[in-house]
């Protein structure tokens, strides 16, 4: 039986409006749909090759950043709950709604983060050992940490402040063995004491936002030998996919995918 935290994923395709995304990325301006389309296509095919049941959502028109739909709900697959997010990009806001109807429809019971709070689901940190750790950032505030401490009620959930990366994800991830791949000089890993740290390099930051597929696969950006070579050593394989597009908009892989913990 498998250790991964999920077996089924939500998924959304890009649309034309990805080359207005929200980034700081200096190459924001060369995004190009086709390519992005391209790769969110095999993104797809990867995750169902390791057995991971994919459902395609339609694409949202006007939303530029709907494709990073991990930011729009944190979903728990073992209480039928969902916690909605409400976006710190305002111009975001919206996305999470077509989202929290298609929970709803599937019988999950959707929470909404009220305003003033901010939650996006990049902030949050699930594992399989009763611990979820959520960034207090940029983008999520204490008022959407404390949603969702109430919602998910039955696992410990710690606010960790960060405030030298936008979302949580982008610095730390759990991958399985009670492990995380974690980027030192963006988050400190004494937040995460019990844990096996695997120190991804600094140069290397983007593939830190890792997504763990079970059975001590883990998937990553292409392109990050140094990141690879850690993983290797440390027992993992590693399954790779370009993502580049995504990456001009800040995104990575874990991003592109919406997954219903069964942990949660």
């Amino acid at each position: 039986m498998s250790d991964r935290l999920f077996d089924k994923v939500l998924v959304r395709p890009p649309t034309v409006d990805i080359v207005r995304c929200v980034s700081t990325h200096p190459l924001r301006h060369t995004v190009n749909f086709e390519k992005a389309l391209e790769q969110h296509r095999e993104y797809v095919r990867v995750l169902r090759d390791e057995g991971v049941e994919v459902v395609e959502l339609e694409p949202l028109e006007g939303f530029p950043d709907a494709v990073f739909i991990q930011d729009t709900a944190v979903v728990g697959l073992r209480s039928r709950r969902a916690v909605i997010s409400r976006f710190g990009v305002e111009s975001r806001r919206g996305e999470e709604l077509s989202v929290a109807e298609r929970l709803a429809r599937e019988g999950f019971n959707v929470f909404f983060v009220e305003e003033p709070g901010t939650l996006e689901g990049g902030d949050v940190l699930v594992t399989d050992v009763g611990y979820v750790y959520v960034g207090v950032t940029s983008r999520t505030s204490l008022g959407g940490v404390d949603r969702l401490t109430k919602v998910f009620n039955d696992v410990k959930v710690y606010p960790v402040r960060v405030d030298r990366v936008f979302h949580l994800l982008s610095a730390v991830n759990y991958i399985g063995n009670k492990t995380l791949a974690l980027v030192p000089e963006l988050v400190t890993p004494e937040v995460f004491r019990g844990f096996e740290i695997l120190e991804i390099p600094y140069e290397e930051a983007y593939a830190a936002n890792m997504l763990y597929l079970g059975d001590r696969r883990v998937l990553i950006p292409k392109g990050y030998r140094k990141t690879e070579d850690v993983l290797r050593k440390a027992g993992y394989e590693v399954v790779k996919v370009d993502v580049s597009e995504f990456q001009k908009c800040d995104g990575g892989v874990t991003c592109l995918s919406l997954s219903l913990y069964k942990v949660l």
